[in-house]
């Protein structure tokens, strides 16, 4: 049974198959009423042989009650406990990933791998969708199930594997395992003689998910040969219901909880898994593929809201087909969109199925999306050392990546709303918002309302501050995504796009307006080390005064051998004016820096520090330091060259613009403006 619900605010859902909008989603853990129960009497255990069996006494009943009033992560948190942490995945996994359902070569992979690093374009993930294996069985298999490679297309697939290492991609096979083990299959013979078949009869071995023996062989003989080629992980696309030869075992559950372990059975390998959702407790086992969605905006406007909800449950990485998967109606401006949602989003991974038509290469797209998708793809992995501190957050603390707005504003109704559910916080420092509906024919520009929180909070791009709490509609061209950062927001970032190292050189995105601290979380990327203490903490902090801000990186915590031994900063302090005075410390001793102010986005730039992880840097800026500057000009300018309008109107109201914001002018004299268009510029003067 599911928890009740009344006053439930959702869970998540086995897959979004089929979808071209809105899912119901199953109820979570959160309710608005400040508890829930959940019944677990129905579930099987383990037994001695940590396999799964009845309960001896299934007349009893099993309820689990969670009471937090509106400490909604405290829930998440006691639930943890109970039900076990969220995993921390391996750093390579919150990169770019490429995946298409497509009959590839070998050749044409890497070709396409290739292609993307010399154009700058950042990949860290390979998929080798079903076409790796034999399709055409010539047998009563369908094709759908198959473990043995297609050599007309792979014929050395231990030298493919090493070429997709060698350009610094992980890779995995997809998996339908349903049909189980047909005669054609490399592996049948061994895997007959396991079973007790006569190899001679060219029987099929059915699929047996609940049979030890199966299992055995299921991995002994045909997985772990490939892992020992150069397999990095599996996608498990399990589809065929929820019914398996033990009563009550969920297939789908089963094969998550087994996969996830197996992959880490050395015990220094760090597991995950690629497979759908398997029911409450499958935060174990990240991560998520959410299935084959329609394309089309319903979809994308859908998908935040969606995935925010999740983390009712503790299932915080969920990964989406970002472009869609199927049907629909292709466009470039709804690709853009869901690439840099994508980017705000726990996993991006590019994906379609094999229709000729359905397009994720960037530079297969039109100029603009080009552009837009390839510069939200670099930020992708910009974003990297903040992303894995986040991950970090998520394992010991049980908050994921991507939280609903009533979890920090559990106060105000309005953070409940549906429309709410398109602003959600991005970690810890950034709230995000991406355009998830088409631009208006009238105004050429995308629109979204937001909620922000009380307080002060910074344009992550041009630094412009707002105020919360409260909506406030926002407007964008194709190359804008409502991304905002909270006052004192520190945000670590990347200098280079390719990476697959703690970096040797970092960029510092730092705003004012309150005290804060950022802990960088940093490992070796890939093994359960980290369990031993082998990672390190690099504490960014800030103290906000009336007139100062003092910005500190202390010296780094625990195993600083991870580290680069000098390690490049660069400050950006956003969404600032110019301070009166700069002084700049290492080690206590004054410290000369190159500095500069980008008066666009506000910005003071300081460059070229090099700090070794035992060094201490003070940056102390004094001055009236808010940046208070007035953008209502520039956006008029930028929208009104956006307008479809007669030309002379655009000139007249630009130069009447100033007493249209004094009152003296209404907007209602300008004949040819749209109701769109008035109600775009009714926005910029309530502002």
């Amino acid at each position: 049974m599911h928890p009740n619900r009344i006053g439930n605010l959702g869970g998540t859902y086995r897959t979004l198959d089929e979808a071209s909008g809105f899912v119901r989603t199953d109820p979570g853990l959160i309710s608005s009423n400040g508890a829930a129960a959940y019944d677990d009497s129905r579930s099987l255990t383990f037994n001695d042989q940590c396999w799964l069996e009845q309960r001896a006494h299934p007349e009893n009943m099993d309820i689990y009650f969670f009471g937090y009033g509106q400490d909604y992560a405290a829930c998440l948190s006691e639930f943890s406990l109970v039900a076990g942490q969220t995993p921390l995945v391996p750093r390579y996994i919150l990169g770019n990933w490429w995946s298409r359902y497509w009959k590839y070569s070998d050749q044409e992979l890497l070709t396409l791998m290739g292609e993307f690093k010399e154009r700058g374009i950042p990949l860290s993930v390979c998929i080798v969708d079903m076409d790796w294996h034999i399709t055409d069985t010539g047998n009563t298999s369908s094709g759908w199930t198959g473990y043995t490679w297609n050599r007309d297309l792979f014929p050395n697939p231990e030298g493919f594997i090493a070429e997709l290492h060698k350009l610094g991609l992980k890779t995995a096979l997809n998996l339908h395992p349903a049909e189980g083990i047909h005669p054609h299959e490399e592996q049948y013979q061994e895997f007959a003689e396991l079973m007790g078949v006569d190899p001679e009869s060219e029987e099929p071995i059915p699929f047996d998910i609940a049979d030890p023996k199966f299992v055995q062989g299921y991995f002994d003989i045909l997985h772990h040969p490939m892992e020992a080629e150069g397999i990095d992980f599996w996608w498990v696309d399990w589809q065929q219901g929820t019914s398996s030869s033990l009563p009550g075992l969920d297939p789908l559950w089963w094969l998550n909880h087994l996969h996830f372990y197996d992959l880490g059975r050395d015990g220094k390998r760090r597991p995950f898994i690629f497979s759908r959702w398997g029911g409450l407790g499958n935060h174990r086992y990240p991560i998520g593929f959410s299935g084959d969605t329609v394309v089309g905006w319903e979809a994308l406007d859908f998908q935040p809201g969606f995935t925010a909800t999740a983390t009712n449950v503790v299932y915080g990485w969920w990964s989406h087909d970002i472009g869609g998967h199927m049907g629909g109606i292709e466009d470039d401006e709804l690709y853009t969109r869901w690439v840099q949602y994508g980017v705000f989003s726990p996993i991006l991974r590019m994906h379609s199925t094999d229709n000729l038509f359905h397009e994720r290469r960037p530079w297969e797209r039109g100029a603009a999306a080009e552009r837009a998708a390839s510069t939200a793809l670099r930020l992708r992995h910009r974003l990297i050392p903040y992303i894995y501190s986040m991950a970090w957050r998520d394992h010991i603390k049980a908050l994921p990546l991507i939280t609903p707005l009533y979890y920090s504003n559990p106060e105000h109704k309005d953070t409940y709303t549906t429309a709410a559910g398109h602003t959600y916080w991005f970690g810890s420092e950034l709230l995000a918002a991406p355009f998830t509906r088409p631009n208006h024919a009238e105004t050429g520009l995308s629109r979204q309302n937001i909620w922000l929180p009380e307080g002060d909070w910074f344009d992550f791009f041009n630094g412009e501050k707002l105020s919360g709490p409260g909506w406030r509609t926002v407007y964008g061209m194709l190359d804008d995504i409502p991304v905002y950062a909270k006052a004192g927001g520190i945000i670590p970032l990347n200098t280079q796009v390719m990476w697959d190292e703690n970096p040797s050189e970092l960029e510092l995105l730092i705003f004012p307006g309150a005290d804060n601290i950022f802990e960088l979380y940093e490992d070796d990327g890939e093994t359960t080390a980290y369990q031993e203490g082998k990672f390190a903490l690099t504490i960014f902090s800030q103290a906000w005064g009336e007139n100062s801000l003092k910005f500190t990186i202390s010296p780094s915590e625990g195993d600083r051998s991870l580290l680069p031994q000098e390690r490049r900063y660069k400050l950006k302090f956003r969404g600032i004016a110019r301070p009166k005075e700069i002084t700049i410390n290492l080690n206590g001793s004054p410290l000369k820096v190159e500095t500069t102010y980008q008066t666009a986005d506000e910005t003071l730039v300081l460059i070229d520090m090099t700090l070794t992880p035992s060094d201490e840097l003070q940056v102390t800026l004094r001055g009236d330091l808010l940046a208070t500057r007035d953008r209502e000009l520039e956006k008029l300018e930028k929208y009104l060259f956006q307008f479809k309008l007669e030309s002379w109107e655009k000139k007249l109201l630009s130069q009447e613009w100033e007493r249209i914001a004094a009152g003296e002018l209404s907007l209602s004299r300008y004949r040819h403006l749209s109701e769109a268009q008035r109600s775009v510029l009714e926005s910029l003067l309530a502002e």
